[in-house]
């Protein structure tokens, strides 16, 4: 038996947390005999002093242990999923899981909602009309038989430790603790049943980890969480200096997610949808070109055939914001730099994101940016326009777009979409 003080003395003095020690902490503040101050605590320790690769693995397992498991292994088609850490304008998923099936591979998807500037996959869908995120476990399961792809919100039974560390790590300064971020990540996943899984980690000022070798630290952790688990694993390390797309808001990032599947959509979004595909594809164990099933339209019939199986219809007009605001390009020349934080921070005060977990969002509001750094731009030409059922908004999105960009005569050296790949050979 232990007790909390002993956890979190162990920790502060930078000791290594036994198996006991981490099973009984997870366990006891699940159940609540642990306090949120203690925690709050372990946490800070945790943050400050690191954790070695076996206490991470330990404390993952205890995460996993606090609640159910799902199994995928009776459908016809191997199963394969992916994570991002978070981004702005990050509409991936929306693309990614229904190319994916049309490949041949199904997609259980558990995703989550926005908190801050960076926007939640379930907002995005949710303003599809009568979509809904909520299935059982039955219903997810005849979706993947049935259709390939679903993309739903995680059931309370799975990792129930995680969703209740995660909201203290929010309020309390700790959400950078590579060893809790990689846990948490993980915890799910693994739980999730998932046979093979890619992780999107963002780098840059849009994203979580601004630093390149800390993002590869996070993904090498993460990949040796999975492979250990027996799930195959890869990272891939992307950029968010910059926005991906066009667009950064809800129902904005549907419609562009939609124009992808038609076979337009801006060439960074095909660009990191295909190669996500293509790695979860070689996860898989299946052999398919995500790029040629993109452009045959197969992936638009699975979107459809997605959507319709959560209610949504896939027919129906999209919302609209009651109010836009134009930002004109005050010079003629290139677009140089274009901030992720600042457009994200704009997304966010336009409506489009929540600053507490439960507030409702507007399915209208965002940005939309007319050119991406290396685009020509002339005097007068809409730079944004910003999107916003309630005008009142728009004074303090444009505060978080000022500084937010450049424009130049010379045109920018642009780092790749792409910046790096961790496998198990790598960790």
């Amino acid at each position: 038996m232990h007790d909390a003080v002993e956890v979190i003395i162990a920790k502060r003095d930078r000791g290594v947390l036994s198996k006991s020690q981490i099973e009984w902490v997870i366990d006891a503040y699940t159940r609540g005999e642990v306090a949120e101050q203690q925690m709050s605590a372990l946490a800070m320790a945790i943050l400050l002093n690191g954790m070695t690769m076996s206490e991470i693995e330990q404390w993952t397992a205890a995460m996993i242990a606090s609640g159910s498991r799902m199994d995928f292994s009776g459908l016809s088609r191997p199963t394969s999923d992916k994570h991002s850490t978070g981004g702005v304008g990050d509409k991936i998923t929306l693309p990614l899981a229904p190319l994916v099936a049309a490949c041949g591979v199904a997609v259980p998807q558990l995703s989550g909602r926005g908190l801050g500037h960076t926007g939640g996959t379930l907002d995005k869908l949710e303003s599809i009309p009568g979509w809904r995120a909520a299935l059982s476990n039955e219903e997810m399961l005849a979706q993947l038989e049935s259709v390939g792809a679903v993309i739903c919100a995680a059931g309370s039974g799975l990792a129930p430790a995680d969703k209740k560390l995660y909201a203290l790590r929010d309020v309390t300064g700790t959400v950078e603790a590579i060893p809790l971020i990689a846990s948490s990540i993980m915890s799910k996943k693994i739980a999730e049943g998932t046979g093979s899984l890619v992780l999107d980690v963002k780098v840059g000022v849009g994203a979580f980890m601004k630093d390149l070798d800390r993002a590869r630290e996070l993904a090498r952790t993460m990949v040796h969480l999975g492979t250990a688990a027996g799930v195959n694993t890869v990272a891939l390390l992307t950029d968010m200096d910059t926005p991906l797309g066009l667009t950064a808001g809800n129902a904005l990032e549907v419609q562009e997610s939609v124009d992808v599947l038609e076979g337009g959509g801006p060439a960074d979004v095909v660009e990191l949808t295909v190669a996500l595909a293509a790695e979860m594809l070689h996860g898989a164990g299946v052999e398919a070109d995500p790029a040629a099933v993109l452009a045959s339209g197969k992936a638009m019939d699975s979107w459809r055939d997605m959507i319709a199986a959560q209610g949504g219809d896939h027919t129906a007009q999209l919302p609209t914001a009651r109010e836009t605001h134009v930002v004109n390009a005050p010079t003629s020349g290139i677009l140089t730099r274009l901030d992720a934080m600042a457009v994200g921070m704009a997304a966010w005060r336009l409506g489009a994101g929540r600053a507490t977990p439960g507030a409702s969002v507007q399915a209208g509001a965002g940005v939309q940016w007319h050119a991406r750094p290396g685009d020509p731009v002339v005097a007068g030409q809409p730079l944004f326009t910003l999107h916003t059922d309630e005008p009142e908004r728009f004074d303090r999105a444009l505060e978080s777009l000022e500084g937010g960009w450049d424009i130049g005569s010379q045109a920018p050296t642009l780092r790749p979409l792409v910046l790096d790949r961790i496998d198990f050979s790598g960790v």
